[in-house]
């Protein structure tokens, strides 16, 4: 009997444990997708990400010599925002572009997230107290600035225009959704 009750709860300890676990982390998830919920429509809100990250550079850049764990703490900041990005981007509006014809923008801009990829795995790869670290950071602020500009001045507007009220609609929900995976 005693056996039983034992049995009993040690099962319902560990069903609430799991509920209260897999509830937190949905918590988690859409409080770090919050802030990109509620920039607005998709390009509104991936503009507001870029913004984010760029301010993540601008931390990184102000750091002195000697502050090696704030540089891979920003490091790892910036590559956790860029996967995010990246995740909403590549599989809900890259995916619109090609389904609108603009496949050769989507596969360049596609492309440039290689080369953010490149960049991670280098600078993660190289000590933050390297004499180079923050001339290579320098060279991926500039990358990504230029890829972020091309998206904000051309590409979403261009893209925005050719989709009805209801299509963006469609998108940004798909986009906040494919943030909340990664989230």
């Amino acid at each position: 009997m005693l056996e039983e009750k034992t049995t009993r709860s040690f099962a319902i300890g560990a069903a609430a444990g799991l509920t209260a676990g897999l509830a937190a982390n949905a918590v988690r998830k859409i409080f770090v997708q919050a802030p990109t919920m509620m920039a607005g429509e998709w390009d509104d809100a991936l503009a507001a990400e870029h913004r984010a990250v760029l301010e993540l550079f601008d931390q990184i850049q102000a750091t002195e010599e000697g502050h090696a764990t704030r540089r891979s703490l920003l490091l790892t900041q910036i590559g956790h925002a860029l996967a995010k990005h990246a995740m909403e981007e590549e599989n809900a509006v890259y995916a619109t572009l090609r389904i609108h014809g603009q496949v050769a923008d989507a596969d360049r801009l596609n492309g440039d997230h290689g080369y953010v990829k490149q960049y991670l795995f280098e600078l993660g790869q190289m000590a933050p107290e390297h004499p180079l670290f923050l001339s290579k950071i320098g060279d991926f602020r500039s990358m990504l600035e230029e890829h972020m500009r091309s998206e904000e001045e051309t590409v979403f507007p261009k893209l925005r225009g050719v989709l009805t009220e209801e299509e963006n609609e469609r998108l940004t929900k798909m986009m906040n959704l494919e943030g909340l995976k990664i989230a």
